[in-house]
């Protein structure tokens, strides 16, 4: 009988498979507690290996947040970007926030942590926080300029819209019980509501 061997993971292929087993263990452990050992045999390869691909297991940290957050962002910047209308943005909450459970583990990651290590909340400014705000101020500017947002600070507008996206999407999946769908398309229609028409009554705000 032919036997035939698995072809080798490309090294594409085995830096996932770390970052994805720091991840989960990361979430269910904590960066503490969790060791290079304990790294190297959830991803299923020797713990030498872990340092061929990254310095240290800090550097394995802060790229399991910095990559995680610059998906979910870009995901959600690029449905912005693409949507009909400059109002519809209750319909890309909801489908980013429909998603956010299978992000659940890198966000208890970068929120937890990042208190605790200030080289990840630098990476995350330089990496995340700024390019995504920059995207985010250039798609409300142009709103603003075709008259549809009124004139405000569009990088204070893009700040709150993220922050509200990602603050929400936290609290809900770490701090409340178990979200069901029905659960998140309310809070992403609650965000798109509040955030294009505050909470005021509407005579107030069109006073």
């Amino acid at each position: 009988m032919r036997i035939f061997n698995r072809a080798p993971l490309t090294e594409g292929e085995t830096q996932t498979k770390i970052l994805r087993a720091a991840q989960r263990l990361f979430a269910q452990k904590g960066y503490g507690g969790t060791t290079t050992r304990d790294l190297a045999q959830a991803a299923g390869v020797a713990e030498g290996t872990l340092f061929r691909h990254f310095d240290s297991k800090k550097a394995i940290l802060i790229e399991v947040a910095t990559q995680g957050w610059i998906e979910i962002l870009t995901d959600l910047l690029t449905e912005l970007s693409e949507m009909a209308s400059y109002k519809a943005v209750a319909q890309v909450m909801r489908r980013r926030m429909l998603s956010l459970p299978r992000n659940s583990d890198m966000m208890r990651v970068c929120f937890m942590e990042a208190q605790f290590h200030p080289e990840l909340r630098e990476q995350i400014q330089a990496e995340v926080i700024v390019k995504m705000t920059d995207v985010a101020e250039a798609f409300f500017q142009t709103a603003m300029d075709r008259g549809t947002y009124r004139r405000l600070n569009p990088r204070v507008v893009a700040r709150i819209f993220l922050g509200m996206f990602t603050v929400a999407g936290f609290s809900q999946m770490t701090l409340a019980d178990a979200a069901s769908p029905q659960d998140m398309q309310e809070l992403a229609e609650g965000l798109a509501d509040i955030f294009l028409n505050g909470v005021l009554p509407r005579q107030e705000n069109e006073a």
